[in-house]
């Protein structure tokens, strides 16, 4: 988590660099990590402005990352392993230093300063998010955005959170995709299954309640009671009276209400499996999910054929990272749903990028195809 000096430094960077009067980002000074210097300049490309992120190691390489948005997740990154940052512009200088007890100065000189928050454009970018993608569904102002620290008070999302929120507008594309499949009219049920800190929850409370203006039921379930204590104050803060919080076993989830829509990010290992499985029982018409780590299959995968990838860990990671999700798009399609595997995300923000989109409603030779297709992929991996 990045401090409020941390903050205004990024942010500062963020409006020099959109102004065009940025020379450089340096990063310096190192505290840990193989880095030895950090260095953030902007180039122009055929496509407009690409951001040049270049890291330096102490035996002399040099890595590049190239974007065509400002790097904000990776400064932030970087700002933990640096006492000091040099923004160099032509306007002047801001200079960032931390102390080895943690004590931080942020000087930024009067003309930059001036610059930044004197001029017109500047008072613009200060009103508009660090990244600009078009038709969000989310303007960044929302409470539940602030009161789950996304935002600061002002409704601007902070820099270091930039990231989530990409990814909770992201995920409210996939919820409103799937609303053709809920209830045209009454009320909608949604369970969030291994819900963890309920980000998504919020989201989708907030979407479906105060956009759609439905009348929904939410059940936020994990096993982290103290984490959806403080989730059901917060939901009392913002007076959303639809979300109700358990801690359980999702194995061992029984009710009366069948859920509508059944959502999962980031369910680690076996638990998206379990989430999935549960979502079937339960006969949800949709089912949005995102998994996470994927060790099982890597512990126990026995197919021969194969072995000249899974000799090499890092392959056979891949390799059954794609083939676990393959294994459970077929387990939803043999259980009557259509199934679609897309990407949830742009892969530098997080690396478990895959979203997971079921619909409840297959045909009979979908189905058959699919049972015949995953009894033969168990097989050939040695799941049997």
């Amino acid at each position: 988590m990045l401090t409020e000096i941390q903050e205004k430094l990024l942010l500062s960077a963020a409006r020099a660099f959109e102004l065009e009067n940025a020379r450089m980002l340096v990063l310096s000074k190192p505290t840990e990590g193989a880095a030895a210097k950090m260095k953030l300049v902007c180039r122009t490309s055929p496509k407009g402005k690409l951001f040049v992120l270049e890291t330096y190691l102490p035996d002399g390489r040099v890595t590049q990352k190239n974007s065509e948005e400002f790097p904000t997740d990776a400064l932030g990154d970087g700002l933990g392993r640096f006492e000091q940052a040099d923004l160099i512009t032509e306007n002047g200088d801001a200079i960032y230093k931390k102390s080895r007890k943690g004590k931080e100065m942020l000087n930024v000189s009067p003309k930059l300063r001036s610059a930044l928050e004197g001029t017109a454009e500047a008072k613009k970018a200060e009103q508009a998010p660090l990244h600009k993608e078009k038709n969000r569904m989310l303007t960044g102002a929302e409470p539940f955005l602030y009161e789950l620290g996304v935002s600061d008070k002002n409704g601007n999302v902070l820099p270091s959170r930039q990231s989530k929120f990409r990814q909770i507008c992201r995920f409210l594309e996939f919820v409103r995709d799937v609303c053709r499949v809920l209830p045209e009219d009454g009320e909608i049920n949604v369970y969030d299954l291994c819900c963890g800190k309920c980000y998504l929850s919020f989201a989708v409370y907030h979407y479906l309640a105060n956009i759609l203006n439905r009348k929904t039921n939410m059940l936020c379930a994990d096993l982290k009671g103290d984490v959806l204590a403080e989730c059901e104050k917060t939901a009392k803060k913002l007076g959303f009276d639809g979300m109700t919080f358990r801690c359980v076993d999702i194995r061992k989830l029984e009710s009366d209400i069948v859920p509508h829509l059944v959502l999962s990010l980031h369910a680690c290992n076996t638990a998206t499996d379990i989430v999935l499985e549960t979502a079937v029982r339960l006969k949800a018409r949709a089912v949005l999910s995102t998994p996470c780590c994927h060790r099982e299959l890597s512990k126990n995968i026995k197919c021969a054929p194969l072995e000249f990838v899974t000799r090499f860990g890092i392959l056979s990671d891949k390799l059954c990272t794609a083939l676990t999700d393959g294994l459970r798009t077929l387990y939803l399609e043999k259980n009557g749903y259509t199934v679609v595997a897309a990407e949830l995300i742009d892969p530098d923000d997080t690396p478990k990028n895959v979203m997971i989109r079921a619909t409840l409603g297959n045909s009979k030779a979908n189905i058959e195809k699919a049972e015949r297709q995953y009894a033969q992929a168990k097989a050939f991996l040695g799941l049997e």
